[in-house]
């Protein structure tokens, strides 16, 4: 049985889609990487996850955790900083990093189901605010949607 033309477009309109939402939710990483993407509050303050001031988007922390050798690199995309490692870590599904030198140059030490957690780690790491991939696109094009980071 042959598809019309018509059939065609609404599938390949359909994979499209469905691949744009996975990209969005950032459900698809190259070399099992995570970005954390982050918010800051220009001329404002932080109240909380609240932005007294205009969110704009913030720098992107991205994660490699490396099984084999019990550690986990880190960098900040577009930053000329070099790269940090943690280690020791615990890497299952998520991973999770004892405090070491370069803690203070990232934003956690432990990843859960593809999310950082936060406040275990206060002092340790650096503070940050973050907002979903599309919501950080959209805010770095100009797009500002309410006044609220996700943490």
């Amino acid at each position: 049985m042959r598809m019309s033309a018509g059939s065609w477009f609404f599938a390949v309109v359909a994979v499209l889609v469905t691949a744009g939402l996975f990209w969005a939710g950032d459900r698809i990483t190259l070399q099992n990487e995570r970005t954390i993407f982050t918010a800051n509050c220009q001329g404002g303050t932080w109240q909380g996850a609240h932005c007294t001031g205009k969110l704009v988007a913030g720098p992107r922390y991205r994660f490699r955790a490396l099984r084999p050798h019990g550690e986990v690199l880190f960098w900040t995309v577009g930053s000329a900083e070099p790269s940090g490692r943690l280690a020791p870590c615990a890497i299952t599904d998520g991973w999770a990093c004892q405090p070491c030198p370069d803690a203070e140059r990232t934003i956690t030490l432990e990843m859960s189901s593809g999310h950082p957690v936060v406040g275990l780690n206060i002092g340790l790491t650096m503070p940050f605010h973050a907002v979903s991939k599309l919501r950080w696109w959209l805010l770095r094009a100009g797009l500002r949607l309410g006044n609220d980071a996700a943490n």
